[in-house]
């Protein structure tokens, strides 16, 4: 780590009093000169702080899954975030007042049925999984116009925001999720679609490169967690009042709205 205690706690301060204001902070690594092993620390401080207020965490979401944006932000590996119980949306619009300039991902998520204990390999995960879930991810940005490096998304928390599952839990058995395709709608029309080989290759192996990073951290992803694998498609931007639903091949589909501010 190249920052000290209190800097780390500063910039985790600033993070957390963006989720709660709705005004974004500048961009991170303007400011400070810090690697991706900072970053991390300063989003555990976050999700502290999330904690403390009363919040559970109740997974993990992978991030940078693609390699259009691996290239874009000058890496070559995922990154990841906490999933809190006060990010999901269990029914009704998505609350955009809460949010800066959110953006929607579908993606596949894994409900765990055993913990997973690395080394790991997909199929080791996808033998561990109860099943999976359609998947819209909100994410934000808590960095100013989302401009960001690695190191400012991965301080703020893989900039996570909010998600909504779909109802039906899916078995994995005889399931190839590297061919499951989605289309993205943005109020009833195409916005985007992909597959499951734009996640790795497979969606299972963001999951099992999470484990066995985790790993390294001495974490673990545990029976019941879920995890977001990783976005089929680029993220689309999204605005007040828009409808969005992620129609999957197999898996099933989820709509949400997006409130008015």
């Amino acid at each position: 780590m190249t920052l000290d205690d209190r800097t780390i706690d500063d910039i985790a301060e600033s993070l957390y009093e963006a989720y709660r204001s709705g005004e974004p902070v500048p961009k991170l690594t303007d400011e400070y000169d810090f690697d991706v092993s900072d970053a991390y620390e300063i989003q555990s401080r976050v999700i502290d702080d999330h904690v403390a207020d009363g919040a559970s965490v109740v997974g993990h979401k992978v991030g940078l899954t693609s390699e259009g944006i691996q290239t874009q932000l000058g890496v070559d590996e995922p990154d990841f975030g906490r999933l809190l119980d006060t990010m999901f949306v269990e029914e009704g619009s998505v609350p955009a007042g809460d949010l800066i300039a959110p953006r929607v991902e579908p993606e596949v998520g894994f409900v765990m049925a055993e913990t997973l204990e690395p080394p790991v390999t997909y199929l080791d995960v996808l033998e561990a999984t109860r099943g999976v879930l359609p998947v819209l991810e909100i994410i934000d940005s808590r960095v100013r116009d989302w401009d960001i490096d690695i190191e400012d998304t991965v301080a703020d928390n893989a900039s996570s925001a909010l998600y909504l599952t779909g109802e039906t839990l899916t078995p994995v058995d005889g399931l190839d999720l590297s061919l499951e395709g989605v289309k993205l709608y943005r109020n009833g029309t195409v916005a985007d679609a992909g597959v499951g080989s734009a996640v790795l290759g497979h969606p299972a192996r963001a999951v099992a490169w999470l484990a066995n990073t985790l790993d390294e951290m001495d974490q673990r992803i545990e029976a019941g967690n879920l995890v977001l694998s990783g976005s089929l498609t680029p993220a689309t931007d999204i605005a007040a009042g828009d409808v969005l639903t992620a129609e999957f091949t197999s898996i099933g589909s989820v709509t949400t709205r997006i409130g008015e501010e």
